[in-house]
Order: structure tokens, then sequence, then C-alpha cells
């Protein structure tokens, strides 16, 4: 080392110095965690094939990835990871903001000088023994005006190949940044340290787990889990956490939805962003096949939507995300044939088992599971015994490899969008799908989204799990805060612009249990009602919850639907939603002041229209 570079590199570690960059911030962050966590080398990730391809083989030789077959899975790799660290860590993820009432309620928080000192002595040295990747990464596609960028430090090579494939990763991303663009900064550690000499395990992670972050400064800092959004930290971490607060502050906004393209037999196209929560059906939609003829769904993203307003006054809308992370379980060709085709070649699957010759299952791949498993722990796989892929169990892959990819899901501009679609898992009560009246009434359909936690009886409100905008786990700030601003963007927006607002439901269940709406492609059928709405083709009945399908107006032709069964579907038990409602208030009252007026004045007009809910629901154009 020159005299020059000692300088600039003070800890004297290999490959810090020269960088790549002339960003000062950038710099000054790399050096400082370098000193902080002692790396005995750092390397500059460019995204290249190369740096794959040299990454994934080392992985393969420590026993972190598995090749699998390549006649079957090109390109493809099968991790299993440590048992204790298989999934997302609820109870260890906070809200750093300088003032606990800015976090609210649904978040963990914690001060942030005080975690700052917590977290100090748990990432310095961190890095002994193990390589630091600098990973620069683009949100969005590169060159968007709603695109945003970030850089990820991590000591896990297997963090830098899921970014590859789940980012816009590596040297486009820090030509980007120039010399002073702004990024978010995401420190990651799996807080494993190598003394010398000290052999390395497969999946190195640690018991003590955080999951960090600061609002105020938009920063991140994960440690001691390798595992998913923990440790992808553009995901959940960046694109919505975070997000969240900048959309907040700068007039957009950043949401856990869906984007779908629907184009109908005529050629006419509109966009659709969904949101629900887990276990709703939301990937299965964004990669929908419909049954109805010259029906046409494509996706632009599976999981993460951020739209600001562009100069036509319309919400335009990118998927953040280069790719899919997604639960394997349940994925199969009768239920998403595009996602399991997206998963051909250049995947990593996280926790699934292994078969004979070296391909991949999980239930719900197969209808029959193969001979001769190897389960995600490693042991012989027994039928009728415990699962052989964790029902977390993930697959990383990269989204232009789906047949349904919409060809202008990486437009730079964003796509138009027509309507938001909002639903949760509801046995009871909840028709199939209702359009709000206005956008503050979608907000306050929005604002009570819930899924039952236990099976309906007899058409009675259940017990409910709340989910707001399907963001409980995600928002970055005070919830009550994150209504106030969805009403604010609709507030200084022209209303005639803005996207009209729908609650959808899949899962109402009849008096014996059983699932009324067939579901899947058929939902299909809904959507294509919703796109008539907007084209103004067909009305709607009045009802005290919003607008609902005419019976003759929603497309079920070739269904085994009966009159019954359609009038469960279409209609208002005004007695239930008094049950319904009573519910709200309880929910609400959690929020406090930051709840907006405006909610508690829907909330009364609900009431009010379901006292007054005396005569047979009139039809209005």
């Amino acid at each position: 080392m020159t005299q020059g570079e000692a300088a600039v590199n003070p800890v004297g570690i290999p490959g810090l110095e020269p960088a790549p960059t002339r960003h000062k911030r950038l710099l000054a962050w790399v050096r400082e965690m370098a000193a902080l966590t002692k790396p005995d080398r750092v390397h500059w990730c460019d995204g290249s094939d190369a740096e794959w391809q040299a990454l994934t083989t080392e992985m393969v030789r420590v026993g972190t990835l598995r090749a699998l077959n390549p006649e079957k899975r090109p390109n493809s790799f099968l991790a299993a990871s440590d048992p204790k660290d298989v999934a997302r860590v609820e109870s260890r993820t906070f809200i750093c903001s300088e003032r606990e009432i800015d976090a609210g309620p649904s978040n963990n928080w914690r001060d942030p000088t005080a975690m700052r000192a917590e977290l100090n002595p748990l990432f310095a040295g961190c890095m002994r023994g193990r390589t630091m990747y600098v990973i620069p990464f683009c949100m969005g596609p590169l060159g968007s005006k709603i695109s945003a960028l970030g850089v990820e430090i991590s000591d896990s090579p297997y963090v830098v190949v899921s970014m590859k494939i789940m980012t816009r990763m590596g040297a486009a991303a820090l030509e980007a940044l120039g010399e002073d663009g702004f990024f978010v900064p995401a420190m990651h550690s799996v807080g494993r340290p190598l003394s010398p000499g000290e052999a390395d395990v497969a999946w190195p992670c640690n018991d003590n787990k955080y999951i960090v972050h600061f609002p105020e400064t938009r920063e991140i800092w994960s440690f001691g889990s390798g595992y998913g959004g923990n440790a992808l930290l553009g995901k959940k971490c960046y694109a919505l956490r975070i997000a969240s607060v900048m959309a907040r502050d700068e007039g957009w906004l950043a949401e856990h939805m869906l984007i779908l393209k629907l184009t109908s037999p005529r050629g006419v196209a509109h966009y659709v962003a969904a949101a629900f929560p887990s276990a709703c059906g939301k990937t299965n939609l964004a990669m929908l096949q419909p049954t109805l003829p010259g029906w046409k769904a494509e996706t632009v993203g599976d999981d993460i939507c951020w739209m600001r307003f562009g100069e036509d006054g319309r919400l335009r809308a990118i998927n953040p995300e280069a790719g899919f992370f997604g639960v394997a379980p349940g994925t199969g060709h009768a239920t998403n044939p595009n996602a399991i085709a997206a998963l051909s070649s250049n995947t990593i699957f996280t926790n699934v088992a292994l078969t004979r010759d070296g391909d991949v299952w999980w239930e719900g791949l197969t209808e029959t599971p193969p001979e001769g498993l190897v389960d995600w722990r490693g042991q012989r796989w027994t039928d009728g015994g415990a699962p052989a892929a964790h029902p977390n169990a993930r697959f990383t892959a990269p989204a232009e490899q789906c047949p349904s990819i919409a060809p202008e899901w990486q437009d730079p501009a964003g796509v138009p969008i027509s309507a938001i679609l909002f639903g949760g898992r509801r046995a009871s009560a909840v028709p199939l799908v209702t359009e709000a009246f206005d956008w503050k009434h979608g907000v306050f359909l929005a604002s009570n989204v819930a899924s039952e936690g236990t099976a309906a009886a007899e058409n009675r409100v259940g017990e409910l799990r709340r989910d707001p905008f399907a963001m409980l786990p995600f928002c970055g700030y005070n919830m009550g805060d994150y209504f106030a601003h969805w009403l604010k963007v609709g507030a200084e927006a022209d209303p005639a612009k803005l996207p009209r607002l729908f609650f959808v439901n899949w899962f109402r269940k009849d008096s014996r249990g059983k699932f009324v709406w067939p579901g899947f492609g058929d939902n299909s059928r809904v959507l294509k009602w919703i796109f008539q709405r907007l084209e103004g083709e067909v009305g709607a009945q009045e009802t005290p919850i919003g607008r609902l399908p005419r019976t003759g107006d929603l497309d079920t032709g070739g269904l085994t639907l009966t009159p019954e069964q359609l009038t469960l579907l279409l209609t208002v038990d005004a007695e239930i939603w008094r049950e319904e409602a009573a519910l709200i208030p309880a929910a609400y009252q959690k929020f406090g002041e930051r709840l907006p007026a405006e909610l508690w004045a829907q909330y009364e007009a609900l009431v009010t229209r379901l006292d007054q809910a005396r005569a047979p629901q009139a039809a209005v154009a």
C-alpha cells in the first residue's frame, strides 16, 4: 500500500481502495463501516455475470448453495438456512423515529440514540474473517423519476446474488449515484465473525437479531439474520418502511401492492394495483390467467408498488423490484402456472425439498410428492410427517422470466393506475366486490382491511385480524398519519384523474363452510366488472357499504353458481354489518389523536346508512 492509499484507507483493508466511485458520502460511510466491522477484505459489487459465477461457485464449495440439475434448472441453486433463521422477525423489527408517537402503536419503537448505542457493540468486529460486500442498487428502472437508489453493505454472498435478482444492482446503479446522488445506506451483517483458522458454517447467523429503521435519517441496520427481507434490505425495509416515510414527506405513495395490466377483447387496457394481506391471493392475481375468452392479464409487479403523479395528473406506478421473492408452498401448476414457468432457470430456492434427480419440490407443486425426497433440513423425507419444505420456503427469480410479464414493466415513466383494489380473507359479511363511493370512502374501506382468524359460522362476523391497507407490518411511521397522507393525496388531486377504489373478497363461505366463489382465473370476472365500471359500461346497486354489481352485470357464464350463491356474494346484510361496524371503533381508537377525523366521519356515515337500510337496494347508473 502506498502512502497516498494509506491516507484514505486508514484501516488497511484490502479492496477498500481504490474505490470505483467519487461519491464522498458513500466513501465516508463505507470506510466508517469497514473500520467498525473489521472485515478481512472489501469487494465492490459490479453486478456482472462473472461476479455471480464466482460467488455461486464459492458458495457451492462451502455448502451454502447446492447446484441443481442443469438440465432441469439451469443456473439454479438450493439453499438451506439455519432452522432458527427462516422468516421475518417482527418482534425484532424496530422503527427508531425521534418521537415514539411518530412510530405509532403498530410498530416497535426504540429511541434512536439508545438503539445506536446498542447496535455499535454488536457490529464492532462482526465481519472478522469475512468479506464486506458493497452492493449499490436501484429500486425501480434505472433513470426513472419514480425510482430511488440505495447501497447495502453485507458480509453475506447469498445476499449479493439475491440482490442481483431482486434489484438493478451493480455498476450501473453506482454510476447513477454520480458524485453526490441520494441513497439509502443499508447496513447488514449475519453477526458471525470468524476467528483465525475457524471453519465457517453453511448458513452463518446469530440468535440475536435486529432489523432497525431510522426514518428521519433514512438508514437501515440489520444484524443476525441472513434470511429474506431481514437481509435483502432493498425489499420491505427500503421499498416499504423507509420509502413510505419518503413518500409521505415528498407527496407520493409506496405501497404493498401488485400491479396488473388488464386488456379487453377490444384491445383497451387498464392498469390495476391491489393490496392484500398474506395468504389472500396476491401473487396469484398478479400472474392471473383469465378464464374469460379474449381477456388478457399481464404482470407489472407482484408485491410492491411506488406511485407518483405524472405530468398528466394521473398516478403512475412502477414495480421497484426486478425479481420475485415468493412463497413456494402452495404455488403449483394448478394455482399459478406463470409463477412456475418463471422458476425454470436462474433461480435461488431456499428451504424447499430436493428430489432424487437434483430438482426441487414443495407442498402444492404437484399433487403427489416424488419418491426419495430430502427435506429442507437435509433429512430423508417420509410422507405423512413434517412438511418437506418449510412453510415459508422461498424462490428468488428474475421477473423478466415470467411468461405474463407486461412489456412496459420497466417503463421509467410508470404505468397509469385506473383502479386500486383492497381486500382480505373474509368468510362472512363482505361481498365479492364493492366500489367505494369516492376516494375518502375508499380510504375508509382500506383502513379496515381484515382477515378472519377463525372460520365464520352461519355468515356471522368471525374474529378479525386487522391489516389496514395490507401495510400494518410495513408502514415506517404512525398509521394514523398514513391514513391522513392517503386522504391528503386524494384532496390535492384532480378527482377525475384519481384511481377508483374497490374492495374485493374471494373467500366468502356458505353455511357449510365451503367457498362460494371459484377464485383463481375466474377472478377475471370481477376484474371485467371493474373494467366496465371504469369505461362507464355497467351500472351498480347502491348499498350502505358501497356500490355492488347488479346480478346481471357480473359475467358468470359457464359457472355453476346457484341464484342463492350469487345472492350471497352480491348482497349486504344490514344486521350483520351493524355487527361489523361495531368492531371499527376499537380498531380506530388505537391510533388516538392521529386517526383523521374524516375516518370517524366515514364511520358515522356508515352507521347512519345501515340504520336507514330498510327498503330493498335500488339500482343506480
